[in-house]
Formats: C-alpha cells, sequence, structure tokens
C-alpha cells in the first residue's frame, strides 16, 4: 500500500509553504490555503518514521465533515475539498493557543494525576479521581503552539493572557466556541455509540479580523473516544476502556520505551504493524462517520493531489 509522507508541490500563484506535523500547507496568493493531509504519524511531537496508508484520507474526510456539522456553532475556514487528501479554505492567522479540553481523566490528564499533580494549567483537579472516569465538568487545559509544529507546552489561561498570547477578547471567544463545539462533538458521538473523552480545537483571524475554527476536528487525531457499550464495566473493574483515538499508538510507543525524551529510540515499525495502524484508523472512520471508507487511488498520490487542487484553483479563476 502507498503513502504519502512529503509533498514539494509548485502550484500557480502559490507564494508559501508551511510543513507541520502531519500537515503540508500551502499558501495561495493573499486569501487561499491548500492543506495537504499526508500520512505522516505524530505521537508525543515525534514523527514516527513510516507513513500509515490511507491516514490522511481518513483525517482529512472526517475533519470537513466535521466543520461542516459545526458550522452553525462557529464560522470555519473550509471552502472545499477537491482531493480526498485535500482542504482548501481562508488564510487566516492562527491563534498560538491550541484549545483542549477534557470531560474525562485520560490520556495526558491521567498520566500527570498518577505522577501526583492536582493542578492541570491552572486548573485544579480533585482528590480521588479515577482513570477514565468523567470528571466533575468538562477543563480547558491549552497548550502554546511553536511555529515550526512542535513541542507544544501545557499553559494555564493566565498565562495565556499575562503574556499576550491572545488578547482577552479573543480568548474568551475561543473559551465560549470550545465549550460549544465539545457539547455538539459529544452529541454526534453519542448517536454513533461513543463517548468524546478529550479533544482540542485551533482558531485563527480572517483578514476581515473574525475568528474562526481551523485544522481539524474531532478526528481520532485531535480527539479521544471510548466505546459507549462496556464503559461503565470496565471502568468499575479498573479494566482499560476500548478507544478510537489513536491512543492505541502512543500506548504501543510506551511499552516499547519511547515517550518523545531526549536519548530515546522509536522502536521498529514493522509493514505488519503499519498495516494493522492503517486498518484501525479505516475503523475509527466507519465508526465515526456511520458509513464504509472507499480508499483512494494510490496508484501515484502526488500526481493524483497536484491535478485535483490545480483544477480546482482553476476553477476559481
Amino acid at each position: 500500500m502507498n503513502s504519502i509522507t512529503s509533498t514539494d508541490f509548485t502550484f500557480e500563484n502559490q507564494k508559501a509553504v508551511y510543513k507541520g506535523k502531519v500537515r503540508d500547507v500551502y499558501t495561495i496568493g493573499d486569501d487561499l490555503l491548500v492543506m495537504v493531509a499526508t500520512d505522516r504519524l505524530s505521537a508525543f511531537d515525534v514523527i514516527l518514521p513510516k507513513g500509515i496508508p490511507y491516514k490522511g484520507q481518513i483525517l482529512n474526510q472526517i475533519a470537513s465533515e466535521n466543520l461542516e456539522l459545526t458550522r452553525d456553532i462557529v464560522p470555519n475556514w473550509l471552502l472545499a475539498t477537491p482531493d480526498p487528501n485535500v482542504s482548501v479554505g481562508l488564510c487566516c492567522e492562527p491563534l498560538k493557543v491550541e484549545m483542549v479540553i477534557r470531560g474525562y481523566l485520560a490520556g495526558h490528564a491521567a498520566r500527570e494525576y498518577k505522577a501526583g499533580k492536582r493542578s492541570l494549567c491552572g486548573v485544579a483537579l480533585p482528590e480521588g479521581l479515577v482513570e477514565n472516569a468523567p470528571l466533575p465538568s468538562p477543563i480547558i487545559t491549552p497548550s502554546t503552539k511553536a511555529d515550526n509544529g512542535t513541542h507544544d507546552e501545557d499553559i494555564s489561561r493566565e498565562d495565556i493572557l499575562k503574556r499576550g498570547i491572545v488578547s482577552a477578547e479573543d480568548y474568551e471567544l475561543m473559551e465560549r466556541y470550545t465549550y460549544a463545539l465539545f457539547k455538539r462533538g459529544s452529541e454526534l458521538a453519542h448517536k454513533r455509540g461513543l463517548i468524546l473523552v478529550d479533544t482540542k480545537y485551533e482558531f485563527g483571524k480572517t483578514k476581515d479580523g473574525v475568528v474562526v475554527l481551523i485544522d481539524e476536528v474531532h478526528t481520532p487525531d485531535s480527539s479521544r473516544y471510548f466505546y459507549a457499550e462496556g464503559y461503565e464495566e470496565r471502568l468499575r473493574k479498573g479494566e482499560p476502556q476500548r478507544q478510537l483515538s489513536k491512543e492505541f499508538v502512543r500506548q504501543w510507543l510506551i511499552e516499547n520505551g519511547f515517550q518523545g525524551r531526549a536519548g530515546e529510540q522509536v522502536p521498529e515499525m514493522t509493514n505488519a504493524h503499519v498495516k494493522a495502524i492503517s486498518e484501525r484508523y479505516i475503523e475509527l472512520y466507519e465508526h465515526l462517520l456511520g458509513k464504509k471508507f472507499v480508499p483512494s487511488d494510490t496508484t501515484d498520490i502526488q500526481e493524483r493531489i497536484y491535478k485535483n487542487v490545480s483544477e480546482y484553483l482553476r476553477s476559481l479563476l
């Protein structure tokens, strides 16, 4: 199975290229962004050595569908999806804060809590919490967004405002949007027999100064889901929850001695393991969207993307 782990396109009227952890973003003229979802896989702020077939298509299609399903709550950047791996939208100035919201004690929050911390990003956590159990109410635990797409850092609301990373007015709006989006995401998950455990949202400003939702929304890379069936029993027995997220990748890395720390080596990714991860992403797609995944033609992904994007951009002239 072919995958796409890097791009080097030159589109008409292209002005700049930004390469993040898993997406390559091309600036077209003064107004448009072409966001290519690659098959790169990142965990613990490290890009893993092999691409995962269809991962980019899956994330792009989940994100675009969820952007449409939340457009009534918050305006967003998306204009079109001319290719399975590509979204085209408004050029925005990113607000350099990731709005992470958690409804349950899981993942990073659970690891911090287990280590004895009772405050996360300035939010106090009560004693007696159980891993994977609901929090008393959803909490926002922001992180900073680094320019090079790596080394996100937990940060409190107070520090964000003190350092002037975003204005108080913009932060309050992002906060309101984040709670509303999490509520909608939880409702959509419930319809699919899932629990939205935690997720993150990113925002930017249009040239008119409007705060809009950007990047991916409610995907398995940006969100953690539990299966609702069996959740209570597993919680009662202290057993791990069945998850729809890339937490299974993080757990595999942890079990093999890697958490992105200095001196640690990424474990070998065999072809069988890559295939298994790809199959898990397809499962995520079908469960989240409630429809069968239709794989794109991967004979020459680069050529396909270039052709589809170029035709779309010409159609705008």
